[in-house]
């Protein structure tokens, strides 16, 4: 069945989420297909300021600590070079980073809602 949002919430802690932005954008960095779509965006010297906003994106969504603001999919729609496989390795690397942070019913209830933002984030840009 998987986890609801509030078990989800109470088994997910910052520490974690702070773990899972640095494993996934580390892996996203050393991406063949993804780096060149962040590295032709986000110059060296604001990955710090990204990471950061990221960790508060994903600590909103797991957690509900209200910390983000803003619409997640504005900033992707003006990246017309991405394509359905972008979103899809995206989803790939994300999931192995899930799974190296948390026990597998947590990953999995995590990787649900990335699927989910997937979703709505292929639909917003006709992926």
């Amino acid at each position: 069945m998987g986890l609801d949002v509030l078990q989800l919430r109470a088994r997910v802690t910052e520490p974690q989420i702070e773990a899972l932005v640095q494993r996934f954008y580390t892996a996203v960095l050393a991406d063949e297909l993804l780096a060149p779509v962040f590295a032709a965006r986000i110059a060296p010297d604001t990955w710090p300021a990204h990471l950061t906003r990221m960790v508060e994106f994903w600590s909103t969504v797991l957690r509900g600590t209200g910390r983000y603001r803003g619409n997640p999919i504005a900033p992707h729609l003006p990246l017309r070079e991405v394509r359905a496989a972008h979103l899809e390795r995206w989803l790939t690397v994300f999931e192995a980073a899930t799974l190296a942070i948390f026990n597998p019913e947590v990953a999995a209830a995590i990787t649900a809602r990335a699927h989910g933002m997937g979703d709505k984030l292929r639909e917003a840009m006709a992926l």
